[in-house]
């Protein structure tokens, strides 16, 4: 087993900068989402949802970019495990992907269905993604939390799963990832 003193090589600077930007924004967003959610009705609450709405937009961009990025660099070599930690691994990540993309678009679902379109920075409308229906509103509302409390979850997994690796195994995993200014 590598020791931190043998640095495993890195994601590419692009990719370290995608990472963090939206570990940064999902914070942000969880944070906002669980608070706003029991505010009393007024001019912040609305306020408080359209900077909801259009961060989460921002962050699906960012998880386009990451995407795209992705398939079209190689990430480093990965580090010796065990299959089946292997394979866990590969489903976290698999899982934190789909939530990441389903959940801005159950909260734009929710939000078109409620009849309260999305203006991104309150300039430019985009289109309902679905059609103003209250039934559906009301179905879909409780599973835009719900989600974001599975990702909550799996990002604690991820987390968990990085410090055990870097610390327990003392294998650099975290340097991979690591921000710095260098390239």
């Amino acid at each position: 087993m590598p020791t931190i003193a043998t640095v495993p090589a890195r994601y590419s600077h692009t990719a370290r900068a995608l990472h963090w930007a939206m570990a940064l924004g999902l914070l942000g967003l969880v944070a906002a989402g669980a608070w706003m959610v029991d505010l009393p009705f007024s001019p912040q609450r609305l306020k408080l949802y359209n900077w909801h709405k259009w961060a989460g937009i921002v962050m699906l961009g960012l998880l386009l970019a990451r995407l795209l990025w992705r398939l079209t660099h190689r990430p480093p070599t990965p580090l010796p495990m065990p299959a089946a930690q292997a394979a866990l691994a590969h489903a976290v990540h698999a899982l934190l992907y789909l939530l990441m993309l389903a959940i801005p678009l159950m909260g734009w679902a929710y939000s078109s269905a409620a009849g309260f379109p999305v203006v991104l920075f309150g300039l430019w409308p985009l289109p309902d993604w679905v059609g103003k229906d209250p039934a559906l509103a009301e179905a879909l509302k409780p599973w835009h939390g719900r989600l974001a409390w599975a990702l909550v979850a799996l990002v604690a997994l991820h987390v968990l799963g990085a410090l055990k690796h870097h610390f327990w195994n003392r294998d650099g995993l975290l340097t991979r990832m690591a921000w710095s200014f260098r390239r």
